[in-house]
């Protein structure tokens, strides 16, 4: 940790390294939107891994890591959770849930270690994630982040339209 580093950044450093699990915090400009951040870090966008906080019928709460450029196939990840309804909660609990806003969360470093479902096509890729302060990417082995948290890897995605 450095000084003046946001706090995100430090739980997210601190999570890592309790998992023996590498990463690389870079600081880049701020992005208004997936496609910017990609520009900015010389990456596709399916090289960027969102972190979509999904909320349970239950008010529990999980993980999808989702490429750039895919979205969410409902039908396929309420099948591999067993419910019939999940849905993307508000800013304000996504926030709640996992201590990091909208655009830098990343399971890393969450206050929560909700369950992660990671999509097929991030394995065998080094990608970048939100790293849980705006204005920061974080690169991790995508096999090295599944294996960490025992993520559940599942095909969950459709092509964007």
């Amino acid at each position: 940790m450095t000084d003046g580093e946001p706090d995100g950044l430090a739980r997210v450093r601190a999570a890592a390294a309790a998992r023996g699990l590498e990463i690389e915090i870079r600081a880049r400009p701020v992005a208004e939107t997936l496609e910017g951040a990609a520009e900015i870090l010389g990456l596709r966008p399916r090289d960027i891994v969102k972190t979509l906080v999904v909320k349970r019928r239950d008010d529990t709460y999980l993980f999808a890591l989702v490429p750039g450029d895919r979205a969410i196939s409902w039908p396929k990840l309420r099948a591999v959770v067993g419910v019939n309804k999940l849905r993307l909660p508000e800013p304000d609990l996504a926030l709640n849930a996992t201590g990091f806003a909208r655009g830098t969360i990343v399971p890393i470093g969450s206050t929560t270690d909700w369950p992660i479902v990671a999509d097929t096509t991030i394995l065998g890729r080094h990608v970048a994630m939100g790293a849980g302060a705006h204005g920061y990417s974080l690169f991790v082995d995508a096999d090295a982040l599944v294996a960490a948290y025992g993520a559940t890897v599942a095909d969950i995605t459709t092509e964007l339209p």
